[in-house]
């Protein structure tokens, strides 16, 4: 061999050697919830490459047909684009307070010929209720409702990944998983280990009580649970509590993932909430990561960076 190329490929090994090794990705995957089938299609979507995202539906869906009209084309939209889609079961009615909380016989009806019905369309995991404890659900008040259905969820749909009890990070949600969990069987309790965070109040406030909080309250029932960041975000506008402005939301987003890697040992997966901004930016709950017509935001730029650094 001549000399120089001896010396060439001595260098280039030496070189293969002393390189730094790119980071290893934090082993939470990253998810959008939205609830717009148009996400599939739009670029600034495609550019994420997000590969989970959440939708959630009304519990009575089976018998409204705009409702079991929009989650089909959801469902079929991200099955054509390769992406798995966690569908939440969710109230009918947002008006605050004035939904009413299904009886058990109507969710084993309803929910159950809707799990049917997306099973066969792909769908393999289900939240038995959306943000159980919030005063916007009908559960808010029942946890022994709540453990009731995930009871139903899983006779249901046997072999499916379920998210046992989702909650919001606010006050009194310690007494709500307590309450939830003493609801169930001791088959139930061990099975029910898959449970949902919303942090809002942790992202939005850069704080890590919350979620903390959540976790240690289900561990002492269920040492082995996990859980899912089901829905998170930075807010861009709600009410008094943040008024408008896009860039304490980026800020926000920051935070989010620094909360991803802090709890990595307990969360397994992230769903920030959501893509597209209402039509009238800024008016009531805002948390778009692009304007409704899909230009992006400080938001956008902050989460597809942070992204790149965790698993999809």
């Amino acid at each position: 061999m001549p000399r120089f190329i001896s010396m060439l490929l001595s260098t280039v090994a030496v070189a293969a050697v002393l390189a730094p090794a790119a980071p290893a990705k934090t082993r939470v995957a990253i998810g959008l919830g939205d609830q717009s089938a148009a996400v599939f299609g739009a670029k600034n979507f495609r550019a994420l490459k997000v590969r989970k995202v959440r939708y959630f539906i009304r519990w009575d869906a089976m018998r409204v047909g705009y409702a079991r009209r929009a989650a089909d084309q959801y469902v079929r939209a991200a099955r054509r684009a390769h992406v798995r889609v966690f569908m939440h079961i969710s109230t009918n009615d947002y008006r605050h307070r004035k939904a009413k909380l299904p009886s058990t016989r109507a969710y084993k009806r309803y929910v159950g010929r809707l799990v049917a019905r997306y099973r066969k369309l792909g769908v393999r995991e289900f939240g038995v209720w959306n943000e159980a404890n919030h005063f916007s659900e009908p559960t808010y008040k029942n946890p022994r409702r709540a453990a009731q259905f995930f009871h139903i969820m899983r006779s249901a749909c046997r072999g499916c990944t379920i998210v046992a009890l989702d909650v919001l990070d606010q006050r009194g949600t310690d007494s709500y998983i307590r309450r939830f969990y003493r609801a169930l069987s001791a088959s139930d309790r061990h099975a029910a280990r898959l449970v949902g965070i919303h942090n809002y109040g942790d992202t939005n406030r850069h704080r890590t009580s919350g979620t903390r909080d959540i976790i240690r309250a289900v561990h002492r029932y269920n040492g082995g649970a996990r859980f899912w960041f089901t829905e998170t975000g930075g807010i861009v506008n709600l009410g008094r509590s943040f008024r408008c402005s896009t860039s304490r939301a980026a800020r926000a987003l920051t935070y989010m993932f620094h909360l991803a890697r802090v709890y990595r040992a307990s969360v397994s997966r992230l769903y920030a909430y959501n893509y597209f901004a209402p039509k009238r930016a800024c008016q009531g709950f805002d948390s778009g990561l692009v304007t409704h017509g899909g230009k992006a935001r400080k938001g956008y730029r902050v989460f597809k960076a942070g992204a790149a650094h965790f698993t999809r």
